[in-house]
């Protein structure tokens, strides 16, 4: 099952140090049956595209979180066993953990199939979105388009061998 770690530069790095992702329990992002209602879409691609979204809204909320992190959203895909990755019920109805799982961790970094991050140039989109995602959060419609901003930028798609380069 593939799924899709949110993480920050400095998060990359450190798993890149340590060779794994986390040191526990990991929140994720996969296709789940919450998210296949939601996105009403049979097409994997799409399903898939949609998980690496929300883990990409998910890694935002750790730049917000962190004020000295580079303002680039990172996502690890992760290639974990079938039942590794499993979604709270109790949470299935809540629309910000549409697609989120747990997996039982550490997840070691070779079982990572590719780093997905923000280009240079979304720098300062990501950092405004980052700073007005509190406000977004309040029901402000000028911060949700400030954060909407920042999902204009497509992640980029890095191999695994390219993880140096991105945290050097």
């Amino acid at each position: 099952m593939r799924v899709y770690v949110p993480l920050t530069l400095p998060g990359l790095a450190q798993a890149h140090r340590t060779g794994t992702l986390g040191t526990g329990a990991l929140t994720a992002y996969a296709v789940t049956p919450g998210l296949r209602e939601w996105y009403v879409s049979d097409d994997i691609e799409e399903l898939e595209y949609a998980a690496l979204s929300r883990a990409a809204a998910a890694s935002l909320r750790l730049l917000a979180a962190d004020p000295d992190a580079a303002r680039r959203r990172i996502v690890v895909a992760v290639d974990v066993p079938d039942g590794a990755a499993t979604a709270d019920p109790d949470r299935g109805l809540d629309p910000a953990s549409i697609g989120e799982v747990r997996v039982a961790g550490p997840v070691p970094l070779a079982k990572a199939a590719a780093v997905h991050a923000d280009s240079a140039d979304a720098e300062a989109d990501v950092t405004a979105a980052a700073d007005a995602l509190g406000a977004a959060d309040m029901g402000d419609d000028d911060a949700r388009f400030t954060v909407d901003g920042a999902e204009d930028h497509e992640l980029l798609w890095y191999g695994v061998q390219e993880i140096p380069h991105l945290v050097g």
